[in-house]
C-alpha cells in the first residue's frame, strides 16, 4: 500500500475512534459500576450518558469542545491536503479538543468551580462533573495521537507520525502519572499550616542539623540524614554494580555448567517481599540470631545490636538490589561482539589484556545503568532502613514517620522528598556526563558468528572467590525464610507442620463444589490480577521511551527522561500520598479502585524498563533501522520485525522486575488498598503485626514458588536473543 495512503487510512481511524467514543461511551467514571454494566445507559441518566447526551442534554456544553475539535481534525483528513495544510487543521482540531476538555477539567468539581475565582468571574454552574472515565480517556488519546500527527506533518521529528505520536502520548502520561502526583506533593513543601505559600516554609524545614549536620566530619560520630542517605546509596550502588557484574560475567563468560542455577539464585532476592529478606537476616544476625548464639557459646562475647545500623541496612540492600544489577549487566554481556575481542587477540593481546581495554569498556553503559539504578533504588527504599536502621536514619524513613507519626507534618515530608528529588537529578545528570561522546555499538548488521572469549583465568577466579561464597549465603537466608512456613513456631517450638499453609491457602469441597477456604486466596488472586496487567503495560512503555531517547532527537529530552526515573527518586510511601492526592477528586478520580493500584506498579517500576531498554540499545547499530527503513519498511514494522527481537534480554528485564516487584511491593500501595483490593503484601504485614510469622512466611514461600514459576515461563515465552554465534569457548584450565 502506499505510504501515504496509509497514512491517511491510520488517521482517520484515529478520529473515528475519538468520534465512537464520544457518542457511545460513558463519558463519567463510576467506581462502583463497570464498563459493561453502565454501557446500556449512555442514552440515559446524566451518571452514565455519553459526552454527546452529557453535553445535548444534562447541561454540560463545555464538552463541545471535544466535538469541536473532533470535527476539525475529520476536515483535514477527509481528503489528502498538502503536509502543511493538513498539519494546520489537525493542530487546531487537537488542541481545541484538548484544551477545552483539559480545561474544563481541571476548573470544573464534582460541584462546580474547583475555584471561587472563577465562580466570582461567571458565577455559580448548575451542575458539576465527575472524574473522567472511558469515554473521556479514548477521546483524549485520539486527540494526543492527532497532535502528534500535525506536528509531524508540519515538519516536526523528521515528519515521522509514529514517533511524533510516540513522543506526545508518553509526555501525556509522564505528566499525567508521574509529574503532576509528585508536584502535587512536592508543592505542599511550600505551604504552612494554614495553607499560606512562602519560600521560607521549605528553607526552614531543610536546613536543619537532623537533615545536614556534619556530626560525623567533625568526629561527633553521626551525620545529618541527607548525608547519611547519600554515603548508604553510594556503597549500595558500588556494591550491587560489582556484584551483579561479576555474576553476570559468571553467568554468561564462565564455561560452566551452573549458569542456570546462577541466574536461579541471583533473581531470588527480587522475588521475595522486602521484609523476609530483613526477617531472615534478623534471624541469623539478630540479637538473638544464630550468629551472635554462636560467638557467645565459642568465645564468651555477649550478643549485642551491633547489626542493626548502617552494615544491616547496606547488607540487605545488596540482596535486595543485585538482581537487579544483574538482569541489567547479563543483557550487555551477552550482546558484547566476540569480533572485537578476536581483533584484539589477532593483535596479540592476551585474554587480560583484552577484557580490560576491549570487554570492560564496551559495559560502561550496563554500568553506569546498574549503578544509577542502585544508587536511587537504595535512596528510595524504606523497608530495610524500617526493620534494620537502629539510630541509623535515612531520608526515606523520616518521610515515613513525617507522615504517619505523632507530629503529622506532611509539609517536613514533602520538603524531605523534594531533596532526594534533587540527589537523584544530580546523580542522573553526572551519570549522562560520564557516558556522553561515547560509542558502546557492538551489534551492527554485519554477520558475527564469533565465540565469545572466555573470562581470564584471574577474572574468573575473582567472580568464583567473591560471587560464590555471596549465592551460598543467599541460599542460607532463604533457607530459614523456606523453613519458618514449616514449623510451629520459630524459636521455640521447631515440630514440622503444615498448618500454616492450611490456613492461608485451604481448599475444601463443599455443597457446590470447591471451594478456596484459606484466608489468603483472595488476596493472592488480587494481587496476580492487578500485576498481570501492570507488567506487560509496563515492559511496553517502558521499552518504547527507551527506544525515544535512544533513537529520535527532540526538544527536552533531558526533562523527558528524567521524568520516566522521577518515581526511583520518590520514597514508595510519598508516591502512594501522591497518587491519593492527585486522583481523589475530578478530572481524574481513581482512589479505591484497583486501576489506580495498577497505574502505580506501572509508574513505580519503569524505571527498569527504561534503564534496561537504554543499555541495550547502545549496543545496537543504527544501520540495523536505517537498513529496514531504506526497504520501505515503516517505523513500527522496523521495531516490530528487526529492533524488538535483539531486546528481549531487556524485554526480560523488565516483564519479571515490573511483574515480581508489583507482586512485593509494599510502600508505594499502602495508603492505595482498600477491603476489596487486599493485596499480598498487606496481607503478610497485618499477620506480621498480629505475631502470625508463621502465615506470613508459608505466604511468602508460596510466593517465591509461584513467582519463579512465572518468571520461568516469561523467559520461556519471550526466548533468548539470536545473535548467530558459536557457543562460548571453554576456558582454560
Amino acid at each position: 500500500m502506499n505510504p501515504a495512503l496509509r497514512l491517511q487510512r491510520a488517521l482517520q481511524g484515529w478520529v473515528l475512534l475519538g468520534l465512537l467514543s464520544f457518542v457511545l461511551l460513558p463519558w463519567y467514571f463510576l467506581q462502583q459500576s463497570t464498563l459493561m454494566a453502565a454501557l446500556p445507559g449512555v442514552w440515559a441518566t446524566a451518571e452514565t450518558a455519553s459526552g454527546w447526551v452529557q453535553a445535548l442534554q444534562h447541561g454540560r456544553p463545555w464538552l463541545w469542545s471535544a466535538a469541536l475539535g473532533l470535527g476539525v481534525c475529520t476536515l483535514a483528513v477527509m481528503r489528502p491536503w498538502p503536509a502543511r495544510l493538513q498539519g494546520t487543521l489537525l493542530l487546531l482540531g487537537s488542541l481545541t479538543g484538548l484544551l477545552g476538555l483539559l480545561g474544563s477539567g481541571f476548573a470544573i468539581g464534582a460541584t462546580g468551580w474547583s475555584f471561587a475565582l472563577l465562580e466570582s468571574w461567571w458565577g455559580a454552574l448548575p451542575v458539576g462533573q465527575y472524574g473522567m472515565g472511558w469515554g473521556a480517556a479514548v477521546t483524549l488519546l485520539s486527540l494526543l495521537v492527532l497532535l502528534g500527527a500535525a506536528l509531524a506533518r508540519l515538519g516536526g521529528f523528521r515528519g515521522d507520525v509514529f514517533v511524533a505520536a510516540a513522543v506526545v502520548g508518553c509526555t501525556a502520561l509522564l505528566v499525567l502519572f508521574v509529574v503532576y502526583p509528585v508536584l502535587r506533593s512536592l508543592v505542599a513543601a511550600w505551604v504552612d499550616d494554614l495553607g499560606a505559600y512562602a519560600w521560607t516554609h521549605l528553607f526552614d524545614r531543610v536546613a536543619t542539623e537532623r537533615v545536614w549536620g556534619l556530626g560525623c566530619v567533625q568526629g561527633e560520630g553521626r551525620c545529618g540524614v541527607a548525608w547519611n542517605t547519600l554515603w548508604l546509596a553510594f556503597f549500595t550502588a558500588t556494591g550491587t554494580t560489582i556484584m551483579g557484574t561479576l555474576l553476570a560475567l559468571w553467568a554468561e563468560r564462565g564455561g560452566t555448567r551452573l549458569s542456570k542455577p546462577l541466574n536461579i539464585l541471583a533473581m531470588l532476592p527480587i522475588i521475595t517481599p522486602p521484609f523476609v529478606v530483613g526477617l531472615g537476616l534478623i534471624l541469623l544476625f539478630g540479637r538473638a540470631g544464630l550468629f551472635n548464639q554462636a560467638l557467645e557459646w565459642a568465645f564468651g562475647i555477649e550478643p549485642g545490636r551491633w547489626f542493626y545500623g548502617v552494615f544491616g541496612i547496606w547488607l540487605a540492600q545488596m540482596f535486595a538490589f543485585t538482581p537487579i544489577a544483574f538482569l541489567i549487566m547479563r543483557g550487555v554481556v551477552q550482546g558484547v561482539s566476540p569480533s572485537m575481542e578476536e581483533a584484539a587477540q589477532t593483535l596479540r593481546a592476551s585474554r587480560m589484556k583484552t577484557f580490560w581495554t576491549v570487554t570492560l569498556p564496551l559495559l560502561k553503559p550496563g554500568l553506569a545503568n546498574a549503578f544509577l539504578v542502585g544508587f536511587i533504588e537504595s535512596m528510595a527504599d524504606f523497608g530495610n532502613p524500617i526493620i534494620l536502621g537502629g539510630q541509623y536514619a535515612v531520608l526515606s524513613t523520616e518521610i515515613f514517620f513525617a507522615i504517619v507519626g505523632a507530629a503529622l507534618d506532611p509539609g517536613m515530608a514533602a520538603a524531605l522528598a523534594l531533596v532526594l528529588t534533587g540527589f537523584a537529578l544530580a546523580v542522573f545528570l553526572v551519570q549522562r556526563r560520564v557516558l556522553s561522546g561515547s560509542s558502546f555499538t557492538t551489534v551492527s548488521g554485519k554477520g558475527d558468528a564469533g565465540v565469545a572469549m572466555a573470562l581470564p583465568p584471574a577474572v574468573l577466579r575473582v567472580c568464583r572467590v567473591v560471587a560464590g561464597p555471596w549465592l551460598l549465603f543467599t541460599v542460607v537466608v532463604y533457607l530459614f525464610a523456606f523453613a519458618g512456613g514449616f514449623v510451629q513456631t520459630w524459636g521455640r517450638d521447631f515440630t514440622f507442620t503444615l498448618v500454616h499453609f492450611k490456613t492461608a491457602f485451604d481448599v475444601q469441597q463443599g455443597e457446590f463444589g470447591w471451594v478456596f477456604a484459606g484466608t489468603a486466596w483472595k488476596s493472592l488472586f488480587t494481587t496476580l490480577s492487578l500485576s498481570a496487567m501492570a507488567a506487560p503495560i509496563c515492559a511496553g512503555v517502558g521499552l518504547l521511551i527507551a527506544w525515544l531517547l535512544a533513537r529520535t532527537e527532540f526538544r527536552g529530552k533531558a526533562a523527558f527522561e528524567f521524568s520516566a526515573l522521577l518515581t526511583f527518586a520518590i520514597p514508595g510511601t510519598v508516591l502512594g500520598v501522591s497518587y491519593i492526592l492527585a486522583f481523589n477528586v475530578p478530572p481524574v478520580e481513581l482512589t479505591g479502585t484497583g486501576l489506580v493500584i495498577v497505574l502505580c506498579f506501572v509508574f513505580r517500576n519503569l524505571p527498569v524498563g527504561v534503564r534496561a531498554g537504554t543499555a541495550a540499545f547502545k549496543q545496537l547499530d543504527r544501520s540495523l533501522d536505517e537498513a529496514s527503513q531504506m526497504l520501505r519498511a515503516s517505523t513500527l514494522t522496523t521495531l516490530r520485525r528487526v529492533v524488538l527481537p535483539l531486546l528481549k534480554p531487556a524485554l526480560v528485564a523488565a516483564l519479571v522486575y515490573s511483574f515480581v516487584r508489583s507482586m512485593t511491593t509494599v510502600s508505594a500501595v499502602i495508603f492505595l488498598v482498600t477491603a476489596q483490593y487486599e493485596l499480598a503484601t498487606t496481607y503478610i504485614i497485618g499477620r506480621v503485626g498480629n505475631g502470625d510469622y508463621g502465615v506470613a512466611l508459608a505466604y511468602c514461600t508460596v510466593l517465591m514458588v509461584l513467582m519463579s514459576v512465572i518468571t520461568w515461563g516469561i523467559q520461556k515465552l519471550v526466548g533468548e536473543r539470536q545473535l548467530g554465534r558459536r557457543a562460548t569457548a571453554t576456558p582454560a584450565a
